[in-house]
């Protein structure tokens, strides 16, 4: 990274939020504020949700933020910059064009002559390990292969600032291994035609494997938590004690907060049972973490690197879950750790029908809007409430994607714990054969 040149790319105090009709609008990102420069990875590093993409598409140029500002090389950024391109997790390639008519699309679009194209797109397909699939089409291609055909895409036009959102998600874990790897040894070796890489992800060691320096994003709005420097020297081993540490470091610094409930700073809104997004985890889920929280070698208390290690899961996977069973007091999480608490070794312990009268307890004392729906049952003379009524409030303080699966959270642990059931073709709730005395 050459510290003497002007960043490629600045936020400055951007914020991005949507208006709706009938509440305050809806905040995404608040006061971001970040730079790139040429010669370095970054990393956005945070949950789903936090507005890493948008952040993306606002460095882009394809979103004006709506409030701040985005230099491009100094000048203020007004449209899509010239120089950047981007990687999606998708691959978002067109079915009916070979390989090569996929790649030398952006260079279609630039006017550059087709003699011009046909060279670039086949050194780029040869740099990223395609070559001799020129005329194969997407699908003919493995999940790993249409990757690449997408990174040659958006290397074909030599860009400044490559984007990558989320790129090794839709993927195996060893092609994605693969794939990682082959990038950072192109990188290295000063073959990848880019300046700088700013990366969307939300696992922890691809971040400390690739990037020189990770922003940790918080959430509900996201903005800038905790900006990293990454110490290591290309290539990397993931072994490497240190490493292990700053694996360790990151995962406590996301969770620092989660040791305090949203639930616990009450609010008009919460106690309405209305303002708390539920984390989208099955009751089956929960029940399998705090088992293997409860049994050996944890025996009540894991670190969470370990414990995704163990489990095979994501940080993006694995905080869902802690935060739910924290919610719920079934466990606590907090500096990188997750600990069962009383309630969870006895739900551990009991048969299935104690253990669902141990999480309604859990549900009506912790979590407003299941609270809400029975009591709202309960008060009723044919014990029947419509969902519709619930998911227009909830959308008063979320977005209606957050809204509509907050609900069916909401619906999904309900009818575990019985306090409820849920009709789904008249999108209806009632009491019917349900215990009246909970």
């Amino acid at each position: 990274m050459d510290t003497n040149m002007p960043p490629l790319v600045e936020v400055r105090g951007a914020k991005q939020s949507y208006h709706k009709d009938s509440a305050a609008d809806l905040v995404v990102l608040e006061d971001v504020n970040l730079s790139i420069a040429s010669g370095e990875i970054v990393g956005l590093l945070g949950r789903s949700g936090s507005g890493k993409s948008t952040l993306l598409r606002i460095v882009s140029g394809l979103m004006a933020p709506t409030a701040g500002e985005v230099l491009w090389r100094g000048q203020k950024l007004s449209g899509p910059a010239a120089g950047v391109a981007m990687v999606f997790q998708s691959f978002a390639l067109f079915p009916w064009l070979t390989v090569e008519e996929n790649v030398e699309l952006g260079l279609e679009a630039q006017g550059v002559a087709k003699a011009e194209r046909e060279s670039r797109a086949e050194t780029a397909i040869d740099l990223i390990g395609l070559g001799g699939y020129e005329s194969a089409y997407p699908k003919e291609l493995s999940g790993g292969m249409r990757q690449r055909v997408g990174l040659a895409r958006a290397l074909v036009v030599h860009p400044d600032l490559l984007l990558m959102d989320e790129p090794f998600s839709a993927l195996d874990v060893l092609t994605a291994e693969t794939l990682r790897t082959d990038l950072i040894d192109l990188w290295i070796e000063g073959k990848l035609p880019v300046k700088s890489v700013l990366m969307v992800t939300h696992n922890i060691e691809e971040a400390v494997l690739m990037c020189d320096r990770i922003l940790v994003f918080s959430s509900n709005p996201g903005r800038v938590a905790s900006e990293l420097k990454v110490p290591f020297a290309h290539p990397r081993n993931r072994l490497d004690p240190a490493f292990r540490q700053m694996v360790d470091d990151i995962y406590a610094l996301m969770t620092r907060k989660a040791a305090i409930p949203a639930a616990a700073v009450p609010t008009p809104a919460a106690e309405a049972g209305f303002a708390m997004a539920l984390e989208p985890v099955s009751t089956n889920l929960l029940a399998g973490l705090l088992e293997a929280l409860a049994a050996p070698p944890y025996s009540g208390r894991a670190d969470l690197p370990a414990l995704a290690g163990s489990l095979q899961l994501e940080a993006d996977e694995l905080l869902p879950m802690g935060e739910a069973l924290q919610r719920l007091r079934l466990a606590d999480l907090a500096d990188g750790d997750l600990h069962i608490t009383e309630d969870g070794k006895k739900f551990v312990e009991e048969n299935t029908d104690h253990r669902k009268a141990i999480f309604a307890k859990a549900l009506l004392a912790h979590v407003p809007l299941v609270a809400a729906i029975r009591r709202t049952l309960d008060e009723r003379w044919n014990h029947r409430a419509s969902a519709v009524r619930f998911r227009d409030e909830l959308e008063d303080h979320m977005s209606p994607d957050y809204a509509e699966a907050t609900l069916l959270t909401a619906i999904a642990w309900g009818r575990y714990a019985e306090l409820y059931n849920y009709d789904e073709q008249a999108a209806q709730f009632n009491l019917d054969d349900i215990d009246a005395t909970v």
